[in-house]
């Protein structure tokens, strides 16, 4: 139609100045009808000079042509376009038939009988809510989960493919734009994701990770997984808590989930977790991301959550390839299992670093050393363990409970060099003393992971690290950080970046808030624990600093102050789960006298831990004390000065049985 159109404009001109000629001579040849001889012709079909009749013709046979042709393109075209248009009816209704013929004879592959043994061992039962996120929207609810779904997605969990079945992974299909970009397979991502779908029910949500499982929690992996009696526990990653009850460490079962590729098209929305994907730059302008693979991905609004890596020695990195080999920097699940492996082959493991981290490790190995024989050595820089967050006193007797575990203990340790010699590893001291060892595990902190900061342009604090954010968590105007990459700044203590669990959680949840235009700071004050076994633990709030003031109040610990006790009571083996979301309005002191502030004992078994800064309690520490986060929040968040914190413990009821 589009041709035909073309040449009729083309010869319209010329059919309309040929008539107009002809209609004007003939009128001529009207007027003058008397004077003019019969011999000289009336009209001329020309524009030209007058002549013979032959030009006229010539004129009439192509106009005449010309609409002819056209008429005839015209109908052939309409022709074949109604033509077209019914063979792609006659397809449409033919898909369904397709659809159901070829479903219908493909048949249904029958389980392998020696699988079934496997599956009962590796499929874990339903999922208890695990977070202190925002309930799920009724669009989140997922239907009963099968024994394949629920199944852990790790590596060494899967199941062989049944016979006839083509083991080839398909190729994962990228969604081209994602609504909601979540960079990292975290807590603080999990968390945002579960808080934009309760905000917006129909969101779509995109999580990207380099890890190859779904978003599970961390804690677990240098506590409770090490206690547990499961001979298979590094393959289902299922774990008793303190009280008893089984969970595993993922968040939700992959029938949570959607499958990425179908993301775009899901009507209600839903979160997908590419994982094994890591992003390499970000196009803040364009308002998307390069993959790895050089796939990119738009975005509306992105949450980078991209947590931290283990640091290393110096001396490590610089004894050679042989060392490395045997050297574990615990982060991920893969280093949980590596190191379960190294612990069942090994005759002596060496832990480096008395933080919390460390020191969890210690006690979980030394409690397994106490029945295979594996020697337990941990050393670190400090006089006693946790010495940079625990007052000397109670660093001194944690260093006695740790080695009751079976650990061995070397404190004021700095390591000058690592060097492989014999089948073994040496570790020169730089006061002389020489530790040979089979293992290397380095617990010497984490270093905030910035490396999209640069091509983003986002800016990176100096001094803690991390990128950094306004008080609603935003570092771009459609950018936000969470986790252990934010450096944020608290209302009361200034900036700071927390490495902790519960941060993840709330930061993460308030970034997903903000992302669909809650527009809220931050102002809650994150709590961390950490426990020394099923009988010692502790929480802590704000800053914990053994170099700030302490003031510590104690009494004596009952049956009911340890963490087992304390997750039998509150139901929860996560303990920031009951503790995020309550909030201390009037607490109620006990009325029973307090004993005169004690600060050298012999035993600690509970107590409170006052850090203070210009006379003012900046962070708290519960000692085998469980359930009174709230309390402790709610003072540091007053700020106010206390004459007398014998009159502020009994807010935490220590000394009531």
């Amino acid at each position: 139609m589009l041709k035909c159109r073309t040449v009729w404009k083309k010869l319209a001109p010329l059919a309309r100045a040929s008539s107009t000629v002809c209609r004007q001579n003939i009128r001529r040849a009207g007027l003058n009808n008397g004077r003019i001889p019969a011999s000289v012709p009336a009209a001329h079909m020309s524009t030209g000079p007058g002549g013979g009749g032959s030009q006229n013709h010539l004129y009439v046979l192509l106009v005449g042509a010309a609409c002819v042709g056209g008429g005839l393109y015209a109908y052939q075209t309409v022709k074949e376009d109604n033509q077209r248009y019914l063979d792609r009816i006659a397809e449409i209704e033919s898909r369904k038939f397709r659809t159901a013929t070829k479903q219908a004879a493909t048949p249904i592959q029958p389980e392998a009988p020696a699988l079934k043994p496997a599956e009962t061992e590796a499929v874990p039962g339903p999922e208890p809510e695990p977070e202190p996120q925002a309930a799920p929207s009724p669009e989140e609810s997922s239907p009963p989960a099968t024994e394949t779904e629920v199944a852990a997605p790790s590596e060494t969990t899967e199941l062989p493919p049944a016979p006839g079945v083509d083991s080839a992974p398909a190729s994962l299909k990228v969604p081209s734009h994602a609504p909601y970009l979540l960079i990292g397979g975290g807590t603080a991502s999990f968390a945002a994701a579960r808080s934009i779908r309760a905000r917006d029910p129909g969101a779509k949500v995109l999580i990207v990770t380099d890890e190859p499982d779904l978003p599970y929690m961390r804690p677990p992996l240098s506590k409770e997984l090490w206690f547990s009696d499961d001979p298979i526990v590094t393959e289902t990653l299922r774990f008793k808590q303190w009280n008893g009850k089984e969970r595993s460490i993922y968040f939700q079962p992959p029938s949570f989930y959607i499958n990425a590729e179908e993301l775009e098209s899901t009507e209600n929305g839903g979160v997908a977790v590419l994982s094994g994907k890591k992003v390499v730059h970000m196009d803040v302008r364009g308002n998307k991301v390069k993959l790895d693979d050089n796939t990119e991905i738009s975005y509306d609004k992105c949450l980078i959550a991209t947590g931290g890596v283990p640091r290393n020695l110096q001396v490590i990195e610089r004894a050679g390839d042989e060392v490395m080999k045997r050297t574990t920097l615990f982060r991920k699940i893969e280093d949980f299992k590596s190191l379960d492996k190294v612990s069942r082959n090994v005759k002596s493991i060496t832990i480096i670093g008395g933080g919390f981290l460390g020191s969890e490790l210690a006690c979980a190995l030394g409690r397994r050393s106490n029945e295979s024989g594996l020697e337990v050595i941990q050393m670190y820089p400090e006089k006693g363990n946790m010495g940079k967050v625990l007052p000397e006193y109670l660093s001194n007797w944690t260093t006695e409970k740790v080695k009751k575990e079976g650990v061995k203990i070397i404190s004021e340790a700095l390591v000058k060099s690592v060097t492989s010699k014999d089948d073994k590893l040496e570790i020169k001291l730089k006061d002389g003393r020489l530790v040979k060892t089979d293992h290397i595990v380095a617990a010497v902190g984490l270093e905030p992971n910035v490396d999209l900061a640069k091509s983003a342009g986002l800016e990176v604090d100096s001094d803690f690290g991390g990128f950094r954010v306004n008080a609603e968590l935003q570092a771009r105007s459609n950018i936000w950080v969470a986790g252990d990459a934010a450096c944020f700044y608290d209302i009361r203590l200034g900036r700071r970046r927390v490495e902790h669990h519960d941060h993840a959680v709330v930061s993460g949840r308030l970034a997903g808030e903000n992302m669909t235009g809650a527009n809220k700071p931050y102002w809650h004050q994150s709590m961390f624990w950490s426990d020394l076994g099923p009988d010692v633990g502790y929480e802590a709030i704000g800053i914990v600093d053994s170099s700030l003031p302490t003031v510590g109040v104690f009494a004596k610990a009952t049956a009911k102050d340890t963490p087992k006790a304390a997750t039998e009571k509150s139901g929860t083996g996560i303990r920031s789960e009951s503790e995020t979301e309550d909030v201390a309005t009037s607490p109620t002191a006990s009325s029973t006298p307090i004993p005169t502030m004690v600060q050298h004992k012999d035993d600690y078994g509970k107590g409170v831990i006052f850090y203070l800064r210009d006379k003012v309690v900046v962070g708290i520490i519960l000692w085998n004390v469980f359930n009174r986060m709230p309390v402790a929040r709610k003072i540091i968040k007053d700020g106010e000065e206390h004459a007398d914190l014998n009159e502020v413990a009994k807010l935490f009821n220590i000394h009531e049985d």
